[in-house]
């Protein structure tokens, strides 16, 4: 069998890298694929490995902006896919206009089918663009022949908007990089943190409206007016408006820039050095389709507070602190227990150390191929 893969609309973050790293773990021929297409612009297939069954056909069209990889898709694709004699065509951007049958798609963007989420956008071109996506996903997830969800909580999400679908369903979670993989360290107790030395806090993701960046400064703030010798490091892009709100708080809450600092976006090849520096991740997310910042922070062996919104405890499970991310007082009570006790710290993250083995690369790329090889032999010729 000869598989497509339909790489057009991902040019950067968790679409790159699960294209990257599901192929380069990929063993296809054992699932019964003897070729692998990858169609895609050249800045994303030179990121992919070179493999004996994988063809990177780059095209120039996808180098080029938005309408231009819409139009590609739409009247180029289908006819690619056909002349390339592909018995599937896999689409992991999550939205797909052409005709061509059998194609499994992914959820990767919950955002969109979450009214509450996006109403903190207001009247703003990120809600328009989220009402476009929610219409482009609903009409691709109920025509394709099977769909992937990385969590249990995201195919619940959507199908309460999309109704039941007609295709094929798996749920695949992404996996990690070992390169984060870093047995948990000896606790150390607070009472051997200074101002010199504090208990350094780490909050990795963009800065968005969803992300409530603003309150753990808020959190960090009432505790070091306790006393307790904390830092906090933020680290991650950033969407405007949610900056703004975010530098009004630091400039209210630590003018002097002593305790919490925004670093900025960190290239994702170096991240995994900001965990091994931490002493605890914390991760205030309300909408999140498969969490892979707290993977990052499970498989670098650090104690986490974290948000208590789905999926969060279905990714961590037992191995978290959780807490209200929307109060502050929430996110407060729950750091100081974390921060307080050295016992309790080296339990979760040993928990946490010890779960996120179940998700690997090699585990997210078998069970790929798998359902994949199933939507084939389950479909009928089109």
């Amino acid at each position: 069998m000869r598989l497509g893969i339909d790489a057009s609309n991902l040019r950067a973050g968790g679409g790159v890298t699960h294209l990257i790293e599901m192929l380069r773990a990929a063993n296809p021929r054992a699932h019964g694929f003897s070729q692998v297409i990858v169609w895609g612009g050249k800045a994303t297939l030179d990121q992919v490995e070179d493999r004996p069954w994988l063809e990177k056909a780059s095209q120039p069209l996808l180098d080029k902006g938005l309408s231009h990889r819409v139009f590609w898709q739409r009247f180029r694709l289908s006819t690619l896919a056909r002349m390339a004699e592909c018995e599937l065509l896999f689409v992991p951007g999550g939205s797909y206009a052409g005709d061509f049958h059998p194609v499994v798609t992914m959820s990767r963007n919950l955002l969109p089918f979450d009214w509450q989420e996006m109403a903190r956008y207001g009247l703003s071109l990120m809600t328009v663009k989220c009402l476009l996506l929610r219409w482009a996903q609903t009409a691709t997830f109920r025509r394709a022949d099977g769909v992937i969800f990385l969590t249990q909580h995201a195919q619940q999400a959507v199908t309460q908007v999309t109704g039941s679908l007609r295709g094929r369903v798996s749920i695949i979670p992404h996996g990690i990089d070992e390169r984060f993989l870093c047995a948990p360290r000896s606790q150390r107790a607070l009472s051997d943190c200074s101002s010199t030395n504090p208990f350094r806090l780490l909050y990795v993701s963009i800065v968005d409206a969803y992300k409530h960046q603003w309150n753990v400064a808020e959190a960090v703030s009432r505790l070091r007016s306790d006393g307790v010798p904390v830092v906090l490091d933020l680290v991650g892009p950033a969407y405007g408006p949610a900056l703004e709100r975010l530098q009004k708080v630091l400039l209210r809450v630590d003018p002097a820039h002593d305790a919490i600092r925004y670093l900025g976006p960190v290239p994702y090849q170096e991240l995994h050095r900001l965990y091994g520096a931490a002493d605890a991740c914390v991760f205030a997310s309300t909408c999140e389709n498969m969490p892979n910042i707290l993977l990052e922070g499970m498989a670098s062996g650090l104690p986490i507070a974290c948000s208590d919104r789905k999926p969060m405890p279905e990714v961590l499970g037992e191995a978290g602190v959780y807490f209200d991310p929307e109060v502050v007082g929430s996110i407060y009570e729950a750091l100081r227990e974390l921060l307080a006790s050295p016992a309790l710290r080296t339990e979760k993250a040993r928990t946490a150390f010890d779960r996120v083995a179940d998700y690997s690369w090699e585990k997210c790329a078998d069970r790929t191929f798998r359902f994949l090889a199933k939507v084939v032999v389950a479909s009928p010729p089109h």
